[in-house]
């Protein structure tokens, strides 16, 4: 896995990457529907409360996340690219945004090989290393969660 990034033009980003042993269309699958997202979504310890997904280009999410201490917050954005099962894209924008916080556009890739499916999760721009970091450990325990909810 890869961490903080930044490319000309681009803004501090962040890739991470994680091979799956199933074909990519279980994993995509995993991404855009509410029931499964519920299960995998967030960093170890959080919970996805409420969904709203509507995996379409143009369709919108919500998500209520409950951190194991403290107060929900809402994330939500809108989906910019959705073509299954090899790409998705959609912008990500806290609703009670700390003031390092900006919209950023996540944009996930499945590549198949021939025995297993590399995900890519790609995210930017952050206005900080440190919310490029939040962010890079929150999507890299996501996607150990994921591996165990398909496993």
């Amino acid at each position: 896995m890869a961490g903080a990034q930044s490319q000309p033009g681009t803004g501090l980003g962040l890739r991470v990457e994680k091979a799956f042993p199933m074909p990519p269309g279980r994993i995509f699958a995993a991404f855009v529907d509410a029931e499964q997202l519920q299960r995998w979504f967030g960093p170890v310890g959080f919970t996805a409360l409420a969904l709203r997904v509507d995996a379409v280009e143009g369709g919108k999410y919500r998500l209520e996340m409950q951190p194991p201490e403290g107060d929900a917050f809402h994330i939500h954005g809108t989906f910019r690219t959705v073509e299954a099962p090899g790409l998705l894209a959609f912008t990500f924008v806290y609703e009670e945004p700390d003031p390092d916080d900006q919209e950023t556009l996540v944009t996930v890739t499945f590549e198949p090989t021939e025995h297993v499916t590399r995900v890519v999760v790609e995210q930017r721009p952050f206005k900080t290393a440190g919310r490029c970091a939040l962010h890079r450990e929150g999507w890299t325990d996501s996607l150990e969660r994921l591996e165990q909810a398909l496993a």
